[in-house]
């Protein structure tokens, strides 16, 4: 298994994460993509490389953003490791939010149950946010909402960014190139499995607040996110009553 962190300005958060999961799973790989930042994370994601070999990192000059890094991310994993020696793929924040003593949970959930991708969900039976502002807890669910009906998908937390991908189904749903820069990158994954007739499966977790560095959430963010999936729903029905 192979865990992708993206990072960008995560200098305080980045040590105990990677620490954290390699503890978890010590037979696991980790890789950074950092986003070119400017507080020195892809130096020490650097360091952090040279002191394990399980640790890789790749570097985005100027930055790129968050699709592009996870887009070049699964491109490195599916060049540099044969199928035989990785076939689970992790997504996770690098802020501390998404615990990696979950990982086994979304693991075994996937070996279980067969599934094709496994969500770590904050809004499934068992699952909780701890210490986020209001504001942001509704703007949460309400997109998960908005997307769940918009794009007609049947899981509860569909914007996560924890996440566990069977490699052959990410390859696959890879081909078709990903334009989705901001957070609704993890919608059009997400959409992306579903449409393809793909298993999925959502594990509750509990996600915390960052306690260190900024949120990347912006207006900007919102926006694209907005019109992306509005567009992708649409093209969607379009296309089915097409089929009819």
């Amino acid at each position: 298994m192979l865990v992708v962190v993206p990072t960008y300005d995560e200098r305080e958060n980045l040590p105990g994460l990677v620490e954290r999961v390699l503890t978890t799973l010590p037979r696991t790989r980790l890789l950074v993509v950092d986003d070119g930042s400017p507080d020195g994370t892809g130096d020490l994601a650097d360091d952090l490389a040279r002191a394990d070999p399980r640790v890789s990192v790749l570097h985005h000059r100027p930055k790129r953003g968050l699709g592009a890094a996870y887009v070049d991310a699964f491109a490195h994993v599916m060049s540099a490791h044969p199928a035989d020696e990785i076939g689970w793929v992790v997504q996770m924040d690098a802020d501390g939010s998404h615990a990696p003593e979950d990982l086994p949970a979304l693991l075994a959930s996937a070996r279980d149950e067969t599934a094709d991708l496994v969500l770590g969900s904050r809004y499934v039976p068992g699952g909780r946010v701890v210490n986020w502002p209001r504001h942001r807890n509704a703007l949460s669910r309400s997109a998960n909402v908005y997307s769940r009906v918009a794009l007609r998908l049947p899981v509860q937390d569909v914007t996560g960014g924890f996440r566990l991908f069977r490699r052959a189904v990410l390859e696959e749903i890879t081909r078709t190139p990903v334009s989705s820069q901001g957070y609704c990158f993890q919608v059009d994954l997400a959409f992306r499995v579903h449409r393809g007739g793909f298993t999925v499966r959502e594990v509750p977790i509990t996600f915390t607040e960052r306690t260190a560095g900024a949120s990347k959430m912006s207006g900007a963010v919102v926006r694209e996110a907005l019109w992306r999936i509005t567009a992708w729903g649409v093209r969607d029905r379009v296309s089915a009553a097409r089929r009819r």
